[in-house]
């Protein structure tokens, strides 16, 4: 009985010795996740170029989700010599868990200039260390590195030629050279910026960029070249350009009630959104409408060809004038006006369903309804040159075909908001409405472009 008693104190003692041990072992293993854990700070630079001009923007954010943030310090580094831009260490709010700050944004301004870099390649550097006792006792430390160029030189615009003159609804161009760092340039002619773009490399390195004034322009108050780099840069090279008035025509267009009748279901298939009598319909088709339709085509005309596909003078369809480019229109109902609004086209009529031709070469880029012009074609003609087609009753083409001067594409009808089969014919200039007679015109396609071309060759 002795025996069997001492041997069960033995055992009560090994298995007490152990669930100590297994308690300590515990305890060390909590300790070790809890003050030693090992998960880095994770660290993320949003917004950061490969290049910084004269003034740039470092936005950066640090998170940690298991013992806090410690400490963070963001460097450039350039020539070996390290410049701080942001330094913070955070005081510990405790002793167990999260002791720092889960998460750190900042935004801090870099300007080469008053830091003392010179242009040429650097180093953006952040550091962050957490509150675990890993390191030893320096915490998780993550390092991210970017290489940056600072390049604090705007590029430079050598002027070559540009239109002396322009008026309302006219078109011209300008040439010019910028050095090969920029990577977008064009012409600023009022609130408006027409891109330029590459003539070749049998033209000097020479850009070339449309330009055109909007019908209702009073004046011009800029005029300048402007050339941008990766870095920012903006280099600006103003010019003159002399402001010529032009003309107002105005005409007058009877609404009947017979017209109404014919197109407001035409518009409401379409446009479901119009309410009220049918005068309340016309005016939103006449207005709302209208400017939507406008937006769209200037849409259209964003991205064109970059190289020049049209030759010589645009054609013009045979038929007699119906309306011309920037009528002031009065339209009238039951004798008394009850709006107004701009022509932006040339209405041409001949027979119906006449033929419709391509005026040049080109590429189908839009093919479809488009509300008051109804069926409608826009060939884009390269460096932000395009031709438009409405009212038409068919269409021989479709999105992406690429058409030759006087190729069919459709014909003539009486969709949209026309009261009889003809052709409007409009030409743009980077979206931009402007006078067909000019691009129907080979003089003035000759002096006003081909010559000024052919000079720097």
């Amino acid at each position: 009985m002795i025996r069997r008693s001492r041997s069960k104190k033995k055992s009560f003692s090994r298995f007490f010795i152990t669930f100590i041990l297994v308690g300590i072992t515990a305890l060390v293993g909590i300790g070790i996740i809890i003050f030693f854990e090992g998960e880095k700070p994770q660290i993320a630079l949003t917004n950061l170029s490969e290049y910084i001009g004269n003034s740039g923007e470092i936005a950066f954010k640090v998170t940690d989700g298991k013992s806090g943030l410690r400490s963070i310090k963001a460097v450039t580094i350039q020539n070996g010599k390290e410049i701080v831009l942001f330094s913070e260490t955070y005081p510990r709010s405790g002793y167990i868990g999260k002791i720092g700050p889960s998460e750190e944004s900042r935004k801090i301004l870099l300007q080469p200039g008053k830091l003392g870099l010179k242009d040429g390649p650097a180093v953006i550097e952040i550091e962050a260390h957490d509150y675990s006792l890993r390191g030893p006792f320096t915490g998780n430390v993550s390092i991210l590195k970017k290489a940056i160029i600072v390049d604090t030189h705007p590029p430079k615009i050598s002027p070559v030629y540009n239109q002396r003159y322009l008026k309302p609804g006219s078109s011209g161009i300008v040439l010019y050279r910028v050095s090969g760092d920029a990577i977008g340039d064009g012409v600023q002619i009022n609130s408006h910026f027409f891109p330029g773009f590459p003539l070749g490399n049998d033209t000097k390195n020479v850009n070339i960029a449309y330009i055109a004034l909007p019908f209702d322009a009073k004046s011009i108050t800029r005029s300048q070249i402007v050339a941008q780099d990766k870095a920012g840069n903006k280099a600006v090279y103003p010019f003159y350009i002399g402001f010529e008035k032009s003309v107002q025509k105005h005409d007058q267009i009877v609404i009947s009630d017979n017209f109404l009748h014919a197109k407001i279901p035409e518009f409401e298939q379409h446009y479901p959104e119009m309410k009220g009598d049918l005068i309340k319909q016309y005016l939103y088709a006449n207005n709302t409408i209208r400017q939507k339709n406008n937006s769209q085509i200037a849409s259209v005309c964003q991205n064109p060809s970059p190289i020049r596909l049209w030759k010589d003078r645009f054609l013009r369809m045979p038929g007699s004038k119906r309306a011309g480019f920037a009528d002031h229109r009065t339209y009238t109902y039951q004798g008394k006006p009850f709006d107004k609004q701009v022509h932006l086209g040339v209405d041409l009529a001949q027979v119906a369903r006449a033929e419709v031709k391509a005026a040049n070469d080109g590429k189908v880029v839009f093919c479809q309804y488009l509300g008051i012009y109804g069926n409608t074609i826009i060939l884009d003609h390269g460096q932000g040159i395009f031709s438009l087609y409405s009212h038409l009753s068919e269409f021989d083409v479709k999105p992406g075909d690429i058409v030759k001067k006087n190729m069919l594409i459709g014909r003539t009808g009486h969709t949209g908001m026309a009261g009889g089969d003809h052709l409007h014919f409009s030409m743009l200039v980077d979206g931009i409405f402007v006078t067909p007679y000019e691009w129907w015109d080979q003089h003035w396609i000759d002096i006003t472009i081909d010559q000024p071309l052919h000079d720097i060759k």
